[in-house]
């Protein structure tokens, strides 16, 4: 026959995709993830989050390959049928004949190429390519060049995250010298295990605080006396 030789490579990939949908069968894809047979765990309680994830990642993927194959499957066994039928090899569309060029690439193709289904691309792109693009229009506003220019990367990167690390109303640690928001004298004074017992058990330590407050001390009482 015309197609017999397609109906060979037909018949081989049902084998292959056949044992292969069995296989799976032994890795539980038609049992819930969290169930001890398909996860191998007895429970997913213990189980860090990112370990979770990444098997759950995995088994998204393989049930997505077995649904493909699935498909497939199904393809193949409606072009076996059409075979046997005698009409295989005309578009179910226009009733032409199919080219053989065409069905050599594409066993289990149903129309000619002009009446396929897939014949444009979608127009749909990631997300991320508008803030990409937004990002670069916004850099070269005003200039002639149009390419991304790499030696900006970093800068445009960390642009997000520019910001203060002070809260609004908040006091301003850098004017404090590195003091933070504990009291100037808790920079120099410390006490005991047992806590603040009376002012003789009070350590004072003479450091770069201690002068300091010390001095501000001083200025305060010649203010006030004069």
């Amino acid at each position: 026959m015309k197609y017999d030789h397609l109906r060979k490579q037909l018949e081989e990939r049902k084998r292959e995709i056949e044992q292969e949908l069995e296989q799976n069968d032994h890795f539980g894809f038609n049992r819930g993830f969290a169930s001890d047979t398909s996860s191998g765990e007895l429970s997913q309680y213990d189980n860090h989050p990112a370990d979770s994830g990444t098997e759950l990642y995995e088994r998204e993927k393989d049930i997505a390959l077995s649904t493909h194959m699935q498909e497939e499957l199904a393809d193949i066994n409606y072009s076996l049928k059409q075979m046997d039928g005698r009409t295989y090899g005309i578009c179910e569309v226009t009733g032409k004949e199919i080219p053989m060029e065409r069905l050599e690439a594409l066993p289990t193709a149903r129309t000619v190429v002009e009446a396929s289904p897939n014949q444009s691309a979608s127009d749909d792109r990631p997300a991320e390519e508008d803030v990409l693009q937004t990002t670069e229009e916004e850099y070269y506003t005003g200039s002639e060049e149009t390419e991304y220019n790499e030696q900006n990367a970093y800068e445009q990167v960390a642009s997000f995250n520019d910001t203060s690390m002070t809260y609004e109303d908040s006091s301003l640690m850098d004017n404090k010298d590195g003091s933070g928001y504990v009291e100037t004298y808790e920079n120099f004074a410390s006490t005991g295990i047992e806590g603040y017992t009376g002012d003789e058990k009070v350590d004072f330590q003479r450091n770069v605080q201690y002068d300091q407050y010390m001095h501000e001390q001083e200025n305060i009482k010649e203010e006030e006396n004069s």
